[in-house]
């Protein structure tokens, strides 16, 4: 709680940093880490990834795009250039950000360069891949895409899918670069984040946990990228506001709750199961080696959905 009074000078700061489409960053406290819908073919379902597109507009929310919720890596690199491209055509009213990740360096570098000359807002820079390199590593590795990087960036710790932790040392080395602007910090862990907070402290910490979102904002967090958001776009976007200004505590352990269920397995099978009930998804089809199949039990899904429905 005492590093709320931090609040204003992260905020401050947030809004002297500008994208690509001349959005101002602190506007944007919600990132929708959008899934990727399939059709029967188990091909891009671009029809209804228009409409996904459409909700996170309507609900005000940035939208980030191939991220692990979005299956990027699970993707051709043909079918990631065509998502952007379809995506950037519609001319979204809400930012977009794009995930670039891997273990393959030149390839990320090829891919933000691709994605430099279109109108993307931000990169999610996530750690390389099985190599589980040290400090020096990557830093190294951060540092090589920031300064190919046309825009700003949100590098992304999950050392769950990753298997490698970005350290305190790591941003400390990078606190100065001008294209590091936000963190999404996904350990799980509120000692991590102060961690972070104290390594840079006018770094703006995103939550890459939906359920601590209340937590994480009592400690000094910019906002969520969320899964959640994909189902419930206007009750999370509401969430948010509601955990920044630190209002309804009461709904807090209602919310929790309700989007641990999308974590029940593997994310983002949950969600896009829910999505297909929903109406939203023709089909809650994955690319291997995810499957809608490993879901066997929807009871807790449905509750949590309507849970978060009554609250609109």
């Amino acid at each position: 709680m005492e590093l709320l009074h931090k609040l204003p000078a992260i905020e401050q700061h947030l809004s002297s940093v500008e994208m690509k489409s001349n959005y101002t960053l602190s506007d944007y406290p919600l990132w929708t880490a959008l899934v990727t819908p399939f059709d029967d073919n188990n091909q891009v379902d671009y029809t209804t990834l228009e409409s996904l597109v459409d909700a996170q507009q309507a609900a005000g929310n940035g939208i980030l795009l191939l991220g692990s919720t979005g299956e990027g890596l699970a993707l051709s690199q043909d079918e990631q250039r065509r998502i952007v491209d379809f995506v950037c055509d519609l001319s979204p009213s809400v930012p977009l950000m794009v995930a670039v990740g891997g273990c393959d360096l030149a390839l990320q570098l090829e891919w933000v360069a691709y994605c430099n000359n279109k109108p993307i807002d931000a990169f999610l820079l996530g750690s390389p891949l099985y190599a589980k390199p040290g400090n020096v590593g990557l830093t190294h590795w951060f540092k090589t895409l920031l300064d190919a990087s046309d825009i700003p960036c949100m590098l992304y710790n999950v050392p769950g899918r990753s298997a490698v932790s970005i350290s305190p040392n790591v941003i400390e080395n990078l606190s100065s670069h001008p294209n590091l602007w936000a963190l999404k910090e996904a350990s799980g862990d509120i000692a991590t984040f102060e961690s972070f907070r104290k390594a840079s402290p006018e770094l703006a910490i995103f939550s890459g946990d939906d359920g601590l979102m209340p937590y994480f904002a009592q400690a000094g967090a910019a906002g969520l990228v969320s899964v959640a958001a994909n189902a419930w776009p206007k009750q999370t976007a509401e969430f948010v506001h509601r955990s920044l200004a630190g209002t309804f505590p009461n709904l807090f352990t209602t919310w929790t709750d309700a989007v641990n269920s999308l974590f029940s397995v593997a994310n983002p099978i949950p969600v896009k199961v829910l999505m297909h009930l929903q109406g939203q998804l023709s089909t809650p089809r994955l690319r291997p080696p995810l499957t809608h199949l490993e879901l066997t039990d929807t009871t807790f899904i449905k509750t949590a959905n309507s849970t978060i429905l009554s609250w609109s």
